[in-house]
């Protein structure tokens, strides 16, 4: 049985679109070893808006490949299928943020945020020897991991705004003010936001739980978590919280690093800023 603040929570998430059904799609798709590229393909190809924001993506001078690609079948050669996923992510999810929100919240700080999270994740992941899989996953953990604020920005405007006033003002931690002003934090709408668009359970946990302490079995959480607090040390975009948390001991032991440590060995990520700042700017 729902309490108020989950019924409240539910509107809310209910009143969100749902990320376009061939996103959806292709976010499953590449989850099944089964499937194959030419299936993943397909169904980028029978969504006409998708396929042009995706092919437009690819041939940004970021990736400054030496010819133009055009078609989806042609970029999966060049790029690969999991640069592919990520790229149709990225692209949905920009789509859903609107920028003149009454609650003041910077959406191009956000998406820079949320876009360097997911790189950085990614990253991590690979550092961690995890299949490519398990590396685009915690890409996408990452683009996702804050987009319960977008639920506030849209349909709660005002109590988020006070939520983000005060934690900036006080520098407290956002889903602590985001409790007081509004009842629920945006690591809660993200989860339910995860269901509706039927995520993985180790997505949905990663999302729901990326700022918890304890000691966590996910791995995606945990390179969320750090990449979340890298993007943060770098004063890569906003996501409204003005607060970074040093990695708890539990972070440290999974990545053999402490959070300064980590930064200085990722060494320059000035492309990751990059290749993040061409997608905002399509």
């Amino acid at each position: 049985m729902l309490n108020a603040k989950n019924e409240k929570l539910l509107v809310l998430v209910e009143k969100m679109p749902a990320f376009p059904k061939s996103v959806q799609q292709v976010v499953q798709l590449t989850s099944d070893i089964n499937a194959s590229a030419k299936d993943i393909v397909r169904v980028i190809e029978y969504d006409p808006v998708m396929t042009v924001k995706v092919l437009k993506a690819i041939n940004s001078s970021f990736y400054g490949l030496p010819q133009k690609i055009t078609s989806v079948q042609k970029a999966v050669v060049h790029i690969g299928m999991n640069t592919i996923k990520n790229i149709a992510l990225s692209v949905a999810a920009m789509g859903m943020l609107n920028a003149n929100n009454q609650s003041n919240f910077n959406t191009a700080d956000f998406l820079l945020h949320s876009l360097t999270t997911a790189a950085i994740g990614k990253i991590l992941a690979e550092r961690l020897g995890l299949s490519s899989s398990q590396c685009s996953d915690c890409f996408v953990a990452g683009l996702l991991h804050d987009f319960g604020k977008v639920v506030f920005a849209e349909f709660m405007p005002d109590d988020f705004k006070l939520a983000l006033e005060k934690s900036k003002q006080q520098q407290l931690p956002l889903h602590q003010t985001e409790l007081e002003f509004i009842g629920l934090t945006h690591a809660q709408a993200g989860k339910m936001l995860a269901e509706k668009w039927e995520l993985s359970e180790e997505l949905i946990d990663a999302i729901a739980y990326h700022h918890m302490l304890e000691p966590s079995q996910n791995v995606l959480r945990d390179c969320v978590f750090a990449a979340n607090q890298v993007s943060k040390q770098m004063q890569f975009g906003d996501g409204g919280n003005p607060l970074i948390d040093d990695f708890p001991e539990a972070i440290s032991a999974r990545f053999g690093l402490s959070l300064s440590a980590m930064c200085e060995a990722l060494g320059d990520l000035a492309s990751v800023k990059a290749e993040a700042q061409s997608f905002i700017n399509m």
